[in-house]
């Protein structure tokens, strides 16, 4: 494999990194601890970008998967565990693009080849997992909502990086009409793979059928990836579609139209709000976000009462607990000195029923409680009159006297 011109000099050594990526070899920079790459170029090259930054000779660049390089050179050694890859077997008879066709078919959800595809991809405590959100999400998880719903490891989405790139990852139905030249997105560590289901079979099947003018965001295919026709994204939802506590040290990011990464807040556990991170320079991307002030240094969530909670054990006694990954799980407590190990630790949730649909309990306010369907289908959606508020999450509010099996359940952690 050659190396081509613009792969040497100040370039090298201003990268430190060369990528072999279609017959050529680039500087590039590594994004998502080698998950993908950002690959530079002196010249114009079939598929990348005119992005010229300052003080670089590299005008042009193009973000790839790390399954789509075919060699690294100059790569550090990794600091922590890698994710595991998603393993696609081929053969004679079927290659990629079948495999990437059956993704797209509801029909083929039973597929063996798709579901042992689909079985690669695994979520482990400490996986990073990212929602791309809008300009009206990413205001309200500033204000204290917490993950729910649609989301995807880093790992499989790290070379998406633009707004038109994570189009396909939005679940709010905007398509990328608000914020326009920037996307946002929420990273936080998984506390524990049980949070997490994968969206096949016949509990998630409702999703399928709804009818589209019931639906946000792109379409539920039933195969466990999301809609796309270049991409193979292997697709997770939270639990129920329940809300997930967050971790400490969780991030809000911005990623303009040159794909760079902006850190916008950082999640203080203890102080129960969101520590401004972003410099003077990138205090514009928050512009489109309703309500947020980008001069506000600092963003309390507040206390209103939690849908979900993380519990410790400790001592004997029972408190509320962070995970504070990839350390572990302990006391939420202002002072360091009373930040104790747990030695068990749940997520605790509340479930009910209202006309025979099983839900979640979101809060309740004076008679009344916000309910979450935990499996939402036709039927459901029909008897709850629930409201779709993006892509699978449907909610309504019921009187609090004809709910049902009313009961405050804890989901355990294998510590």
């Amino acid at each position: 494999m050659s190396v081509t011109p613009q792969a040497s000099g100040a370039a090298e050594e201003r990268t430190g990194l060369r990528v072999a990526y279609g017959g050529a070899v680039y500087p590039a920079e590594e994004i998502a601890r080698g998950a993908a790459y950002e690959l530079f170029s002196a010249e114009e090259v079939a598929g990348f970008e005119w992005a010229p930054r300052p003080g670089s000779a590299l005008p042009w660049h193009r973000f790839v998967h790390v399954t789509e390089v075919t060699a690294v050179h100059g790569a550090t050694p990794p600091s922590e565990e890698a994710e595991a890859p998603l393993l696609v077997p081929l053969h004679r008879d079927r290659g990629w693009p079948q495999v990437h066709q059956l993704s797209q078919q509801p029909g083929a959800a039973g597929d063996p080849t798709l579901a042992a595809v689909r079985g690669s991809a695994l979520v482990r405590r400490g996986t990073r997992m990212v929602k791309v959100l809008s300009a009206r999400q990413l205001a309200g998880y500033v204000r204290g909502w917490l993950p729910h719903g649609f989301c995807y490891r880093e790992h499989d989405v790290a070379h998406l990086r633009t707004p038109a790139a994570t189009t396909v990852l939005r679940t709010d139905g905007e398509g990328g009409r608000d914020g326009g030249d920037v996307t946002y997105a929420l990273r936080w560590r998984a506390a524990d793979p049980g949070d997490y289901d994968v969206p096949v079979g016949e509990a998630h099947r409702g999703l399928t059928a709804l009818a589209h003018r019931d639906q946000l965001g792109p379409a539920v295919l039933g195969t466990g990836f999301v809609p796309s026709s270049s991409q193979l994204i292997p697709e997770f939802v939270t639990r129920d579609f329940a809300d997930l506590p967050m971790p400490a040290n969780a991030t809000l990011l911005a990623y303009p139209a040159e794909g760079v990464e902006v850190v916008l807040y950082s999640y203080q556990a203890e102080q129960r709000g969101w520590l401004r991170m972003v410099g003077p320079q990138w205090r514009h991307l928050l512009a489109a976000a309703p309500g947020l002030s980008p001069d506000q240094e600092y963003v309390p969530t507040g206390e209103a009462p939690r849908s979900t909670q993380l519990v410790g054990v400790y001592a004997g006694g029972e408190y509320e607990a962070v995970a504070d990954l990839p350390g572990g799980f302990r006391v939420l407590a202002m002072t360091r000195a009373a930040r104790y190990p747990v030695d068990a630790a749940a997520r605790r949730v509340r479930f009910a029923a209202w006309r025979g649909v099983p839900c979640l309990v979101l809060r309740e306010e004076t008679g009344w409680l916000r309910l979450r369907l935990r499996r939402p289908d036709p039927d459901a959606v029909a008897v709850t009159g629930a409201q779709c508020h993006e892509r699978g999450v449907y909610e309504v509010w019921a009187p609090a006297a004809e709910v049902t099996d009313d009961e405050v359940v804890d989901h355990p952690y294998a510590l």
